[in-house]
């Protein structure tokens, strides 16, 4: 490929030239932590319901989501403030977008602040501005609100993309790298946020699979900095852009499914989708992997940071893929220590991925220059971004 790295004495290796990079990472989370062992019951006594039946799932879905704890926007202020999120057919989309378009605009603001706090230049260099939430709806939209909150510039070049779901954050990447591209000497911004608010409701025995996003997602935002051409006396590098490629499966919109009601935001994911992505990894992989001559016998040498949609997904592409255990270990420990949180979850896997590479080139270890950042969405929607690692 013509790269050009050094990896002698401990030197992070060289982005190619006009290629987009990650420059830095950031997060940050409403202040309710969740264990999950205790979600059950709080969540049958905030919503005032009492179904055995329903418990006893619900206590089942906890267990195998594999999820150990999570960050909720929910307290119990705002259940008092609002007793009508927890009653079956009360209107309260108006009171739910009151809540969350605020509160993803603080998280953001806040993930925003350490991500450009670990880059380590100025607000004023940022050009552009990427925003993803499926958490909110407005106009002016969120991207604005961050943007102000930021003190950026009111020339900054805005995009937003609402309601991608959970293939979101790899959109917004993918989104940045072409700009950042484009644009030379540009710094795009991107940032993600969520909150389940949106769609919290009491467990109906008609909405059954309700209760899988009880069990699973969780609230949270993320951030990164991206660029072309680092500035090596400045900027840290994390990972290059090398190729990004976007597909959706005919057939599929089905699959998973979200509509605006007067009760906020109705979800439902179809028992195939875990199926549907084993059914089509392989392929859509061997496209991006095509572009430097890798073919499948060369998957475990590479790191995969993988939205993780769920234990089933990735237990379903690791037996596809013929992958180590370790290979999704990222992937898997964002999923226990935050939950599903949508379009930020990329962000939390990267951030455990380079962690990883850390710890491993300390014991003598070595884990593979070249890797995959994937995520499945509404479409089905499949995006990818063939990426390298340049910092450890």
């Amino acid at each position: 490929m013509g790269s050009e790295h050094v990896v002698q004495g401990g030197f992070p290796m060289k982005a190619n030239a006009g290629n987009a990079t990650i420059l830095a990472l950031g997060k940050a989370f409403p202040h309710q932590l969740v264990m999950q062992d205790f979600l059950v019951d709080g969540y049958f006594k905030d919503t005032n319901s009492d179904d055995p039946e329903l418990k006893q799932k619900l206590a089942r879905l906890c267990k195998t989501t594999t999820v150990k704890t999570r960050y909720v926007v929910m307290s119990e202020e705002i259940l008092e403030k609002y007793p009508e999120l927890t009653t079956e057919g009360t209107p309260t989309i108006k009171q739910r977008l009151h809540i969350c378009n605020e509160a993803v605009t603080k998280m953001a603001i806040e993930a925003s602040q350490a991500c450009i706090k670990k880059w380590g230049r100025p607000t004023s260099d940022i050009t552009h501005l990427v925003y993803v939430s499926s958490s909110e709806a407005r106009l002016p939209g969120g991207d604005l609100y961050l943007a102000k909150g930021l003190g950026l510039s009111p020339q900054t070049k805005r995009v937003m993309l609402y309601f991608s779901g959970c293939s979101g954050g790899v959109a917004g990447v993918r989104v940045a790298k072409d700009i950042a591209e484009n644009n030379p000497g540009s710094r795009v911004l991107l940032a993600t946020s969520e909150t389940t608010i949106i769609g919290y409701k009491p467990p109906s025995a008609n909405r059954p699979y309700d209760l899988v996003g009880v069990a699973l997602f969780g609230d949270g935002a993320g951030a990164m900095m991206i660029g072309s051409d680092p500035e090596l006396v400045s900027e840290n590098p994390l990972f290059e852009l090398h190729t990004a490629l976007q597909e959706f499966l005919p057939g599929t919109e089905k699959t998973i499914d979200g509509r605006v009601t007067e009760e906020g935001i109705s979800f439902k994911l179809e028992r195939e989708l875990p199926q549907i992505i084993e059914d089509h990894i392989e392929g859509f992989c061997g496209r991006l992997m095509g572009v430097v001559g890798y073919d499948k016998k060369e998957y475990n040498k590479m790191f995969w940071a993988v939205h993780p949609g769920g234990p089933a997904i990735l237990n379903r592409m690791e037996k596809r893929l013929d992958l180590s255990p370790e290979k999704l270990n990222a992937s898997r420990r964002a999923l226990a220590d935050y939950g599903n949180a949508s379009s930020n979850t990329i962000v939390y896997v990267l951030e455990y991925i380079i962690e990883e590479g850390k710890k491993m080139k300390k014991e003598g270890e070595g884990d593979g220059e070249w890797g995959m950042i994937l995520a499945f969405g509404p479409g089905v929607t499949f995006e990818g971004i063939l990426a390298r690692k340049l910092a450890v």
